[in-house]
């Protein structure tokens, strides 16, 4: 684990030094100024040395320190630098070095440390795969003299660490198993320094969607809200829809309030062809799918079916097979809307509507609103069994009725999660923009939740209730049988 081996030691950094330390201080060592390894041949230093010594001492034995560096990879597991994690082949040498210790007989200074090797050399009965699919699976029947020197010395090999696909490269990113992440990158030191240079990442031209505007973005930084006075927060009259939720509706009367009590300035306006969007944007959507989709024909790559009779026997039984209801659905769909004697009737005239649907947030920017305040969606989250009472198409109706009229105005717009229901589930208001005013519209949604304070979901408990709901389940179905 503390030293690295491998063609590109040079250009990664050393394990964190307040990690190391904290191990250190544990066991009653004095912390260590200098790095715990060296650059390039894992030559020891003095922290390694340290460590030996508190093993000698009996301040902490092979088989706590192997446990305390397991629980360290268990939990930077996010940062991707492991392959393979070999704990119950550490486990059994670090109980091995520990009889070694308790009869005097240690091997040496290496004896009860914990290592770690990339995964290009070859460890015995441990999965070596230098990151390559050519490899993948690929079990060795032997060790690396080097691993075999590092283990005849009574190291403890934690496992394989991640490398660019047969070490050719030099950032660890390109291998099959994903790039590895610089823990720096998620200290303290570092995410101070970040806060300063932030900005939406998100923008710009996508070079695989042609689609895409090809206007350069600038980087810009979210200000603090503090004028609320030259604000202009528009509520659709259309949104007031009689579904809705009285729940959702106080929230959303709430909120405009919230805005209006700050100086700014809210005010009913309207979108007249709201009623007509859904319809419009499932026309689009599965005459979009059927385009899409038609890629998927089981030749080139993906799913294939075994059915050899025909091409269209074989194209029909891979589409039948690779997608489910909703999907083949939306495909035929789409294929109906887009048949000739269909086009002009469906897709052409679904285009026109939509042009009059983003006409209709035109008029009202123009007007002189910055941003609208709508509802995200009718009601709180309800339990699956009543949510698939509906069929797909319906409840996609009902769901997206508040937000995928932006889709097709192509504006932006913002989901802030405002208070919790009744039930103790949350509900979201959304916030729409001005074409290419993202800045503007994030900037008034930072201020919106930092007013409203939503609380952060509390997963240790979650996963407590979770646990204590499966062991429940567990016994009464033991009690049944």
């Amino acid at each position: 684990m503390w030293w690295r081996l491998g063609y590109e030691d040079h250009v990664g950094p050393d394990p964190p030094r307040s990690e190391w330390n904290c191990l250190l201080r544990a066991q009653g060592g004095r912390e260590d100024s200098r790095s715990p390894c060296s650059r390039g041949r894992g030559v020891p230093r003095p922290a390694c040395i340290l460590v030996s010594a508190a093993l000698k001492q009996g301040r902490v034995t092979p088989t706590e320190l192997c446990q305390r560096c397991l629980s360290l990879i268990k939990k930077t597991k996010f940062l991707n630098a492991y392959i393979t994690v070999s704990e119950e082949v550490a486990l059994k040498q670090a109980e091995e070095s520990e009889k070694r210790y308790k009869k005097g007989h240690s091997l040496g200074d290496l004896d009860g440390i914990p290592v770690a090797v990339k995964d290009n050399f070859s460890t015995a009965g441990i999965e070596t795969t230098c990151a390559s699919n050519m490899l993948k699976g690929y079990v060795p029947p032997y060790n690396a003299t080097v691993v075999q020197k590092l283990l005849d010395q009574g190291a403890l090999l934690m496992g394989k660490t991640n490398l660019d696909e047969f070490a050719m490269g030099s950032g660890s990113t390109d291998g099959i198993f994903g790039p590895v992440k610089n823990p720096w990158s998620y200290s303290k030191q570092y995410r101070e320094k970040r806060k300063q240079k932030s900005h939406g990442i998100l923008a710009g031209h996508d070079p695989k969607d042609s689609t895409t505007i090809q206007d350069p973005v600038k980087p810009f930084t979210l200000p603090s809200l503090t004028d609320m006075s030259k604000l202009c927060i528009g509520i659709p009259k259309e949104y007031l829809t009689p579904e809705l939720s009285s729940e959702v509706q106080s929230l959303w009367s709430k909120a405009a309030n919230l805005f209006e009590s700050e100086g700014a300035k809210v005010i009913e306006v309207s979108l007249p062809h709201t009623s007509y969007s859904i319809v419009c944007y499932h026309v689009l959507c599965t005459s979009e799918v059927a385009s899409n989709m038609a890629r998927f024909d089981g030749l080139e790559y993906g799913h294939r079916c075994d059915i050899d009779v025909s091409t269209e026997a074989m194209y029909a039984a891979t589409r039948r097979e690779g997608f489910n209801d909703v999907v083949r659905g939306r495909i035929l769909s789409g294929n109906f809307f887009l048949l000739k004697e269909n086009y002009e009737n469906y897709f052409v005239k679904a285009q026109k509507v939509r042009r009059l649907i983003a006409r209709d947030f035109v008029n009202v920017f123009n007007s002189g609103v910055d941003v609208l305040l709508t509802p995200t969606t009718l009601s709180e989250a309800v339990p699956h069994t009543e949510f698939i009472r509906e069929d797909n198409r319906t409840r996609s109706a009902q769901d997206d009725l508040f937000t995928q009229a932006v889709n097709m105005a192509g504006l932006p717009a913002v989901s802030v999660p405002m208070a919790l229901s009744s039930q103790g589930l949350p509900i979201g208001l959304q916030f729409i923009g001005r074409a290419f005013c993202d800045q503007q519209l994030l900037t008034v949604a930072k201020w919106f939740e930092k007013q409203v304070q939503f609380p952060v979901i509390q997963l240790q408990e979650l996963m407590d209730d979770c646990s204590s709901i499966f062991e429940n389940e567990k016994l009464a179905s033991v009690s049944l049988k």
